[in-house]
Parts: C-alpha cells; structure tokens; sequence
C-alpha cells in the first residue's frame, strides 16, 4: 500500500518537537494511525480500540506506563479518559518535548477531558481527508485567500485537475486512493463501523433510524440547517435532531459554516449552513452511484458547494492555522429589496474581508457577486478581492475587484 505524502506532516512534526503532548483529531479513516506511523516510527504505541488495553490503563495505569513506555502514541484516546490524569502527572515530572502522541475519532469527547486533565499542556491538531494538493502531489501549503500575494505565489504550482467530477464522487478518504477498493462497498463498510464504533454508544436510537437521518442531512449538504425539517422527514423531535446534528460535528462527519454577524448587517440570517466533509459519503448516502450521474443531478450544485469548502477548509488545516474564526457566509436583505442576497464564503484576515462565490459554471458573470457590496456597510473593515470560484479554464478579472478564477487556485 502506497503511502501518501500529508501536506501537514510539517506542521505535526514541529508540533511535536516542541510541545510535550500532541492531539491529533478527525473522522475514521482521514489517515490519523497511519501519517503517525509514518512519521514518528520511533514512538510506543497502544490502541484504545483493544478493550484489553483500555481495562489496563484504567485499572493498572502504572503496568500500564511501564508496559507502554514513552514515547508514546495512544490511539483513539478518547475510550478510555481516565488515562488523562496519569498522562498530566508523567508531563508535569519531566521538560522533555515530544513524550505523548494521541489521537481520537471524536473532538468533543477528548477534548473536554483534555481541557480538565491537560489544560496549557497539549497541542490539538485537526487532520481532514486528502485534498486535492495531496491527490496530484502539489507542494503548495498556504491557507486560501485572494491576496496577490498567494494569487502569485499558487500559479507557480498550478496543476490542472482531470476528472474533478470524480475526485468529487469518489470523496476524500485515502484508502481509495491507495488500494483498489470497490467504492460501494467502502462507504457501506464505513457506515457500518460509524454507526457501530462512534454513534451506537451516544444515541438512544436504533441504527436504522439514523442512518435515514444521515441521508436526510447529506441531501442537504450546502443548505441553511433547519431542524424542524429534518425531524419532520426522519420521524423523530427537534431536540433529537440537535443533539444528532452535535455527534455528526463532533465526528468530524459535517461542518456548520457559522453566519457573518454584525450590528448593521440586521437583516442578515442568523442560522449556519450544513456540508458534509467528505462528498463521497454523501454521494453515498444520497445514493448516486456514478459520477456522471451526479454531474447531470439536480445536487450537482450544491455537492460542488460542499467541495470547494472542503478544499478551502482543508488548506487552513494543513498549515496549522484555525479556520473556525476565518470563515463565514452571509444571506440577508441588507442591500435592500425585497429578495434575499447571499455570499457563499467571507474570508476574514487582517481586517479585510474577501467574498467568495462559488458556482458550477464554466461561464461566470460578474452580476454573480452582486451581493458583494453589502460588506461595504461594515466599520473598520475593507472588502478585498471578490472571487468567484468555478469551472474556468484561466483566471479572468470580471471587474478590477472581483475575478474568476479555476478551482484549481485552492
């Protein structure tokens, strides 16, 4: 099995060397076991999915240490908490950097036993499916935003996509990329162990009820979250939705882009957006099977959407930055009328906010980002270039403030 090269193996390897406690997070299967291995060949290692080693570790904590001595990496650590505790005491005994490496399926779990038992001492780092960078082999690891800058810096290693219709379908686990792996049979098997290693023990449901809750949320993937919808569809209360809306965040199986909210925006929803992190999974469970099915489809859209977020999301994580604060989108009437504008994605960084559109279209028009100048109205910030992310061949400037670009540019 071939290994592909993670673009943020650099930053993981540098956070290792200077922090004394390093967490890796993300969905089953993104590769967190495998780019450890990887990269740190020389680190002990114990896995929490051996309910064996976890009995050990909770009730032996001492053998346990002996019997896993540092360095060492403890996958899926959020099975078995307890051991946090014994872990704060081992990096409080000594100064040396790099003694523990976990890693844990799901964010919040770890991390609230991290923020009791390893405040100020542990590194958190996200790790997502491949990108497109890592897909084709292109060196480039900066953060996308329409700077000149980056614009210059990222045409010296543009790379053109082929197929891009079925990197979309296919989706952005790396088992698919590095084995021949029957594309139906993966997600089917993937389902399965979701809902059986990371859901069963959270939800009061049965298996069968949730999965027709998945499907419902990855059919709209790319829309405004509206939980009386859901509920209606899957048979279930709003409550019941929310909480399963939490573990499906929490997995790392969807990402709730949060609305751009400022005093004058006062006609602006205030609702996040829902996209799945990986479209194959939801081309699975939407049940398109081909990815020229899906490039015809009434979804094809908003899985485009969904796509090039992903991407944009995947280059914030891979240098090492947090997108969590950079990223929104806006749907109001601020600009007047009696229609609704939207922006897909506003970037913000160093007081200047760039909107993005995204459209499917080989053919953009600048009447597209028309809702552009609704961040105009924003005090002490600037609105930068305006882009419009889709399926042309060049860059082309629309106007001197806005330009098309090849998705390509992420």
């Amino acid at each position: 099995m071939a290994y592909i090269e993670r673009a943020i193996s650099d930053t993981l390897r540098e956070r290792v060397r200077t922090s004394k406690c390093v967490l890796v997070t993300g969905a089953r299967q993104v590769g967190k076991s495998t780019i450890i291995r990887h990269e740190f060949p020389e680190f002990n290692r114990a896995s929490f999915d051996n309910w064996l080693t976890r009995l050990q570790a909770r009730e032996e904590p001492g053998l346990f240490f002996l019997n896993n001595p540092c360095p060492l990496f403890i996958d899926e650590v959020q099975k078995e908490s307890s051991v946090l505790e014994e872990i704060k005491l081992k990096v409080d005994e000594s100064e040396q950097r790099g003694r523990f490496l976990l890693s844990g399926s799901q964010k919040l779990e770890p991390m609230k036993g991290i923020g009791e038992s390893l405040a100020g001492r542990v590194s958190v780092t996200e790790l997502l499916g491949l990108s497109l960078r890592e897909i084709y082999g292109i060196r480039f690891n900066r953060h996308f935003v329409p700077t000149e800058s980056y614009l210059q810096e990222r045409e010296r290693k543009i790379s053109g996509y082929q197929d891009i219709w079925q990197v979309i379908h296919k989706g952005s686990y790396p088992e698919l990329y590095n084995v021949d792996r029957d594309w139906q049979e993966y997600y089917s098997s993937y389902v399965s162990t979701y809902l059986e290693r990371d859901v069963n023990e959270l939800i009061s449901s049965d298996g069968i009820t949730f999965t027709k809750f998945l499907t419902a949320v990855a059919a709209r993937t790319g829309e405004i979250l509206n939980y009386a919808n859901i509920a209606g569809e899957v048979g279930v209360s709003e409550p019941t939705v929310k909480n399963w809306i939490s573990i499906l965040e929490r997995t790392g199986i969807v990402y709730l882009l949060q609305p751009y909210s400022q005093s004058v925006l006062n006609r602006a929803i205030k609702t996040p957006k829902i996209y799945f992190r990986d479209t194959g999974l939801a081309c699975y469970l939407t049940r398109w099977l081909t990815a020229d099915a899906l490039k015809c489809s009434a979804v094809a859209g908003s899985m485009f959407e969904t796509f090039v977020v992903s991407e944009i999301l995947k280059s914030y994580v891979n240098e090492g930055k947090d997108y969590r604060f950079h990223i929104y989108y806006y749907r109001g009437k601020d600009k007047g009328g009696a229609s609704e504008n939207e922006i897909d994605l506003i970037i913000k960084e160093d007081g200047v906010l760039y909107p993005v559109e995204i459209k499917m279209t080989g053919n953009p028009k600048a009447n597209m980002a028309a809702a552009n100048t609704v961040l105009d109205k924003i005090p002490n910030k600037t609105r930068g270039l305006g882009v419009i992310l889709c399926l042309i061949d060049k860059k082309t400037y629309l106007r001197e403030n806005l330009v098309a670009l090849p998705i390509e540019y992420i």
